[in-house]
C-alpha cells in the first residue's frame, strides 16, 4: 500500500510539472493587463505559502551594535567601514548582520543572503571560511555599494532542545523552527524573506533613490529568488547556486517544504514573476549537506540532503522560462568556469542592469577594531525570537478561528449545516488536499481471515487506482437474520498498526484491547481498515512527496474510506445509515479528519488523540510536543488559523461525537484536552444537541477502554447489543 501510493505520487508530481509548464506558456502569451493581474494572483499565492503575511514594523534605521569600550566601526579596510547591526522585521523578530559602508557615496543598496553554512562575517570578508571570489558582500562593497549581509538560521542542532523539561533533539535549527511555524502558516524561508524586506525598508529610509539589489548564494539564493519576486522595489536580483528543477524537493531538508509550491511555482515560473526587472542566475556550486545525523541527543530529525545543482539542470530549468527567450541583456544565465560564485560576468551583468560603473576592487584587508559578534549567542537569540513569534500566533489563534465561525456558531441547525458544508469543502481543498476521486471500479476481493464463536472474519481489498487500494478485515456476526440490517463500526488502528490488532479474537491486543472483536461480539458488523501510516520512514516520504503538490497522506486515506463506505453500503446485512467510526491514536487523528469530510459516517469516537492539537505541534515547553519527536509528518500548513480539533468536530456536528481519554495518556494533558473539548461541548449546546457529544475520562494510559464509548455507540447507532460481557 505504501509503495503503491509512493508510485502514484511520483506520477502526480510529473503530471503537475507538465501542467504547470503548459499553463505557464499560456501565461506568457497574455496581454499586458491580464498578465499583470495573473502575476499579482501568483505573487499573493507565493506569499501565502511562504508565510510572508505579517505586517512588518515601520523602519527606524539600523541599530549599530557597538562595543561600549570601542563604539566606532567594527572594522575598516581603506575607506570601507563595517558595523554589526540589527533591525526589527516583524514584531519581536529582528534581522541581524553586518553593514558595509563604501568609501564614497554608494552606487546601490544591496542585501546579501549567504548560504546557511556561512555567516555574514564570512560574506563580508571579516572572518575566514570562504574563497575571496565567493565573498560577495565584500566584493560589492569594494565596488561602491552599501551592503547588508544578513544572518540566516543554520542547520546545527545546539539549541533544538528545551533543557528545562529535559527534551533534546538532533533537529537542525531550521527544522526545529519549521515544525511549529508550518502549523501556523509560516516557514523559516518566509521569516528570512521578511527580514530581507525589512532590511530593504531601512535601506530605502537611508537613501530612497539608490537602486535595491538582492544577492543570494545557496539557501540564501533560494530565499533571495522568492524575495526578489515578491518585493517590487528590488531592481535586480542575483541568485547563485540555487536555480533548478524542484520536483525532488521532498528529498531536501524538510524546512524547505512549501504547501502546494509545485502547482504554480517552479523556479522558471518564479523567474517570470520578475517582469522587466533584472534577474541574474549564476549556476555555481553551493555547499552540499548530507543531512542530520543521529546523536546522543536523539534521532528525531527528518531525513534530507542537499546536492549541488548541475549547470545542465540549471540551464534546462531556465529554458522553461520566458526570460530565456529575451534579448541578451535580459536572458541572464551565467555559468562560472570554476563553479565558484562571484563570476566576473555576473558582476558585469549587474552593473549593466543598474546602469552604473563599479569601482575597481582593491582587496584591502580588514583591520578589526572590536571583537566580531558572538555567532553562538546570535544563533540562540535569532531562533528564540522566531519560536516566540510562532507561539504568540498560537496563543491568539483560537480567537482567529472563533471570528471565522462566529456568524454560524449561534445560528440554527439548518444554517449550521449550510456553513459546515462550505467549511468542509475548504478543509478538504486547502488543508488536507483533495485527491481526485478514483476512476476505476472497486473490484472487491475477499478471503477468509479468522472465525470466532460469534462471528466470521474476512480480508477484503478494494481498488482505487493502478497502485492504490483499500484493505481491511470485515467481521460479520453469526446471528444476523435474513433481511436484517445491522449497524457497522469502522474500527481504526494507530501508528504502525494492523487491522488484526483491532480484530484479534484469541487474546487482548496491547492498546487496542481487541475492541473491534468485542464490538463484533456485541453484534455489530465491524470493518477494520489498514491505513498507510506504517513503514516508518517509508510512509513519511509520502507526506514529503504529497505536500508540494498540495496533498497529504490523509488525501489518500479519505478516498480509501469513501471506497470502503461505498462497498459497505452494498452489503445486504449492513445499514448504510448506521455506520460509525472509532479510532485510537493515529486512528484518532483519522477519527477527527475523515468523518469531518465524509458525512456518511453517522458518528465518530476519537480515542487517545483528541487534543489542543495545534499547541501539541508547536509548543517547546510541552514534553509531549511533536517538536521533540521523530514524527516529522505531523505539521499541516496553517492549521492553526483554520481548523483545530474543535473546528474539525464542528464539521462532524450535528452528528454524535465522543472523546475517550486516559488521564495518564502521554499524547496530551487533561488540561489541554479539556480546553479543546469545552469548545466542542459549547457548540453542541448552542445547537441544542448537548446529548450528541461526550467525553469519557478513565484512570489509565494510551488505550481503548470501551465501556461508555460502547454505550455511546449503542445509543446513537440504535443497537441493542448481544448479551455478553461489555469488554473482552
Amino acid at each position: 500500500m505504501v509503495s503503491g501510493i509512493g508510485r502514484d505520487l511520483d506520477r502526480r508530481i510529473d503530471a503537475v510539472a507538465a501542467a504547470r509548464n503548459s499553463a505557464h506558456e499560456a501565461f506568457l502569451k497574455l496581454e499586458v493587463q491580464a498578465k499583470s493581474r495573473a502575476t499579482k494572483t501568483k505573487l499573493d499565492h507565493l506569499a501565502k505559502i511562504l508565510g510572508t503575511t505579517d505586517q512588518r514594523v515601520e523602519p527606524s534605521g539600523f541599530e549599530i551594535i557597538t562595543n561600549p569600550w570601542n563604539p566606532g566601526a567594527l572594522a575598516t579596510a581603506g575607506g570601507l567601514r563595517a558595523f554589526a547591526i540589527r533591525f526589527e522585521s516583524i514584531p519581536g523578530v529582528f534581522g541581524e548582520g553586518i553593514l558595509l559602508e563604501p568609501a564614497e557615496a554608494p552606487k546601490a543598496s544591496v542585501v546579501v543572503l549567504p548560504d546557511v553554512a556561512h555567516t555574514p562575517e564570512q560574506q563580508a570578508g571579516l572572518s575566514p571560511g570562504l574563497p575571496l571570489q565567493a565573498r560577495l558582500g565584500f566584493a560589492l562593497a569594494e565596488r561602491g555599494c552599501r551592503v547588508v549581509c544578513l544572518y540566516l538560521l543554520d542547520r546545527e542542532s545546539r539549541y533544538s532542545a528545551n533543557p528545562e523539561i529535559q527534551r533534546f533533539t538532533n533537529l537542525p535549527h531550521r527544522e526545529f523552527l519549521y515544525r511549529g511555524s508550518y502549523e501556523m502558516g509560516r516557514t523559516p524561508s518566509g521569516y528570512e524573506a521578511q527580514k530581507a524586506m525589512a532590511a530593504i525598508d531601512n535601506l530605502k529610509l537611508k537613501d530612497g533613490k539608490l537602486p535595491i539589489v538582492i544577492v543570494g548564494h545557496g539557501e540564501g539564493g533560494r530565499i533571495g529568488l522568492y524575495t526578489g519576486a515578491l518585493d517590487s522595489r528590488v531592481s535586480a536580483t542575483w541568485v547563485s547556486g540555487t536555480f533548478g528543477p524542484r520536483e525532488r524537493m521532498w528529498e531536501e531538508p524538510i524546512d524547505r517544504n512549501l504547501w502546494g509550491i509545485l502547482l504554480q511555482h517552479g523556479d522558471a515560473q518564479v523567474a517570470d514573476l520578475y517582469g522587466d526587472r533584472a534577474l541574474i542566475i549564476e549556476a555555481s556550486q553551493s555547499p552540499a549537506w548530507t543531512g542530520p545525523t543521529p546523536s546522543n541527543r536523539g534521532n528525531q530529525a527528518a531525513p534530507g540532503s542537499i546536492n549541488p545543482i548541475s549547470p545542465d539542470d540549471a540551464s534546462k530549468e531556465f529554458s522553461r522560462s520566458g526570460r530565456s527567450k529575451l534579448s541578451a541583456n535580459m536572458a541572464d544565465l551565467v555559468i562560472p568556469a570554476d563553479g565558484q560564485p562571484g563570476a566576473t560576468a555576473a558582476f558585469a551583468r549587474l552593473a549593466r542592469h543598474l546602469n552604473i560603473t563599479f569601482s575597481e576592487p582593491t582587496s584591502t584587508a580588514w583591520t578589526l577594531h572590536s571583537a566580531l559578534p558572538d555567532p553562538t549567542a546570535r544563533q540562540k537569540r535569532q531562533l528564540a525570537q522566531m519560536l516566540d513569534h510562532v507561539q504568540k500566533l498560537w496563543r491568539a489563534s483560537h480567537r482567529v478561528r472563533d471570528t471565522i465561525w462566529s456568524a454560524a456558531s449561534r445560528a440554527g441547525l439548518d444554517a449550521w449545516k449550510d456553513f459546515t458544508r462550505f467549511k468542509r469543502r475548504e478543509f478538504f481543498t486547502d488543508v488536507i488536499g483533495e485527491l481526485p476521486a478514483p476512476e476505476i471500479q472497486p473490484n472487491p476481493k475477499s478471503r477468509t481471515w479468522k472465525n470466532s464463536k460469534n462471528w466470521k472474519g474476512h480480508e477484503v481489498t478494494l481498488d482505487l487506482g493502478p497502485d492504490v487500494f483499500a484493505y481491511g478485515i470485515l467481521l460479520i456476526p453469526n446471528d444476523i437474520k435474513a433481511g436484517e440490517k445491522r449497524p457497522v463500526v469502522v474500527c481504526q488502528h494507530g501508528l504502525e498498526g494492523r487491522p488484526s490488532d483491532v480484530c484479534e479474537p484469541e487474546k487482548l491486543t496491547p492498546y487496542y484491547n481487541s475492541f473491534g472483536a468485542t464490538l463484533a461480539d456485541r453484534g455489530y458488523i465491524v470493518f477494520a481498515p489498514q491505513n498507510p501510516y506504517i513503514g516508518k520512514a517509508d510512509f513519511r516520504k509520502l507526506q514529503r512527496k504529497a505536500n508540494p503538490i498540495k496533498l497529504s497522506i490523509f488525501s489518500y486515506i479519505v478516498r480509501q474510506h469513501e471506497r470502503i463506505l461505498d462497498w459497505l453500503e452494498t452489503l445486504p446485512m449492513a445499514d448504510p445509515n448506521r455506520i460509525g467510526f472509532y479510532g485510537l491514536s493515529y486512528g484518532g487523528k483519522t477519527a477527527m479528519r475523515v468523518p469531518a469530510l465524509i458525512p456518511r459516517y453517522a458518528l465518530s469516537i476519537c480515542s487517545g488523540d483528541f487534543n489542543e492539537w495545534v499547541g501539541k505541534n508547536i509548543l517547546t515547553d510541552l514534553p509531549g510536543s511533536y517538536v521533540f519527536t521523530f514524527e516529522h509528518e505531523m505539521p499541516e500548513f496553517d492549521l492553526g488559523h483554520t481548523f483545530n480539533y474543535a473546528e474539525m468536530a464542528f464539521l462532524i456536528a450535528p452528528r454524535p461525537f465522543m472523546v475517550e481519554r486516559g488521564h495518564d495518556d502521554g499524547v496530551g494533558t487533561d488540561e489541554m484536552v479539556s480546553w479543546e473539548f469545552a469548545r466542542v461541548r459549547r457548540q453542541y449546546s448552542r445547537l441544542k444537541i448537548p446529548e450528541n457529544t461526550a467525553i469519557s475520562y478513565f484512570p489509565g494510559g494510551h488505550e481503548v477502554r470501551g465501556g461508555p464509548c460502547f454505550e455511546f455507540l449503542d445509543k446513537h447507532l440504535n443497537h441493542k447489543p448481544t448479551t455478553i460481557p461489555a469488554q473482552r
